[in-house]
């Protein structure tokens, strides 16, 4: 049996012209796959490397030799997709390129081999790092990025694409294009109810997918019916489960009352038959959500929790750590009202996570992390929001789907997964993922387009990293 099975990988080896077989850059043998689909695991598999790709897995036991330029024992370890990051930034102006560069090295020293950069002003940049990643002269997560983001006259955040009629929403949208950008961010600071409604309608007519903030102008359904493909934190669906939900919203489109001031009444009007009707919606019209819950529990308790020690700290630049002072001065200075609504709002949100979850609303599981986020650090946060995943009701493979399984589906990417042909960014650990979601920070290796990095070339990657 064994000289069957030898024969055959010889057969996969080698094409139908006899040509020799490729070089193979890796071989992991004796290693657990996790099939992060079914959470089935298959044990005691080879799988080669060739280049930047899985070239074959076979049974272990039914190898006789192997050629490979490293051999890695994979005995009592367990191998899965490389995690992907679905909401980061990269942002902060030129002054800050660098800074933002030398947080790509957290990322993949925390198994991330996918980010997706929910908008910034670093859009060149990131151009540029795209390309050197994929050339392989730059250690890095594969971005898929939104570009500017779009809102209304006056935006908060510099860089956005301001729009304030359709001219200039079909202009945005065609810079956009012309940037090949992967999805459009739409943000609520200034945007109108009417305009973010124009702007997810004629992306979908061009066939571009969007995400976004949504203003408390409009409803779930009114957004949900349009287009949307992705809804940014839990603020917006929280309104839709409100029974009161079209009075809120007719109070904001009428200047009497504002995001904050209607969170408090959001949460006392939640209606259980309103959120099912609200997650059915979502779940007709394919719409994923992304829960953040981990930087809503850390800005939440920025009044309380000292962050200066915090060991992830020494990796943010000085220029990144002085953007986290607007949070951290607005938590000192809230109100004890508005202090006792926002931590709250953080308990909401957590079972809001789990009973969508448990609907079946598809999430994306993203960290938020970048600047002006404070002590929301890049790479750790996703596997603590994950952890928080977990505690709101997710199994850990339901947490894991919401990494590289839902982002890649999101996106309309290819799907990844551990076969042959398939793209080898993955992630070997120690322990099993699927026992404690925990376990994704106990990493043995990390293989991005191929390349393996050890324990300790991810140490040095951190090091690298340090300010």
């Amino acid at each position: 049996m064994r000289l069957i099975f030898t024969l055959i990988l010889s057969a996969l080896l080698f094409n139908s012209c006899g040509n020799p077989p490729p070089q193979f850059s890796a071989a992991i043998h004796n290693v657990n796959i996790i099939d992060l689909e079914t959470g089935e695991i298959l044990k005691d598999q080879s799988v080669f490397i060739a280049g930047d790709t899985i070239h074959s897995i076979i049974k272990s036991k039914d190898l006789l030799t192997s050629s490979a330029a490293q051999q890695i024992d994979g005995s009592g370890k367990y191998l899965m997709t490389g995690l992907w990051d679905n909401h980061v930034h990269f942002r902060g102006g030129k002054e800050l390129t660098e800074e933002n560069k030398k947080l790509l090295n957290l990322f993949i020293a925390n198994g991330i081999t996918t980010v997706r950069d929910a908008d910034g002003d670093l859009t060149t940049a990131i151009k540029e790092w795209q390309k050197q990643i994929a050339d392989g002269n730059l250690v890095g997560p594969t971005i898929y990025t939104s570009g500017p983001k779009i809102d209304g006259p006056g935006a908060t955040w510099a860089g956005s694409l301001e729009v304030s009629n359709n001219e200039e929403i079909n202009t945005a949208l065609d810079s956009l294009e012309q940037l090949n950008v992967d999805f459009v961010k739409i943000y609520d600071s200034k945007i109108n109810g009417e305009n973010y409604l124009k702007v997810i309608a004629e992306a979908e007519k061009r066939g571009m997918i969007t995400s976004g903030h949504m203003p408390y102008t409009v409803t779930v359904e009114e957004t949900t019916n349009t287009g949307i493909d992705a809804i940014e934190h839990l603020y917006y669906v929280l309104k839709g489960c409100s029974i009161e939900e079209i009075t809120i919203t007719e109070a904001v489109r009428n200047n009497e009352t504002g995001f904050w001031n209607s969170l408090d009444r959001v949460m006392k009007t939640y209606s259980d038959s309103v959120a099912q009707e609200t997650f059915s919606k979502l779940k007709e019209n394919d719409v994923y959500v992304v829960p953040t819950l981990h930087i809503g529990h850390t800005l939440s308790h920025l009044d309380e929790t000292d962050h200066t020690t915090d060991e992830y700290l020494k990796y943010i630049g000085p220029g990144i750590q002085k953007t986290y002072a607007d949070r951290i001065n607005s938590a000192k200075n809230a109100s004890p009202e508005f202090v006792i609504m926002r931590k709250n709002l953080d308990s909401v949100f957590v079972k809001l996570a789990g009973e969508l979850a448990a609907n079946n609303v598809k999430l994306l599981a993203g960290s938020d992390s970048g600047a002006f986020n404070s002590y929301t650090y890049p790479g750790i946060s996703l596997h603590k929001e994950l952890k928080a995943l977990v505690a709101a009701g997710l199994t850990p493979l339901q947490a894991l789907q919401t990494s590289a399984s839902n982002g890649s589906n999101f996106l309309q990417k290819q799907l990844p997964e551990i076969k042959s042909g398939a793209a080898a960014d993955l992630v070997l650990l120690n322990s099993n993922p699927l026992e404690n979601i925990q376990n994704t920070q106990d990493i043995f290796m990390v293989i991005k387009s191929g390349k393996t990095l050890s324990s300790e070339d991810l140490e040095k990657l951190l090091k690298t990293s340090t300010y």
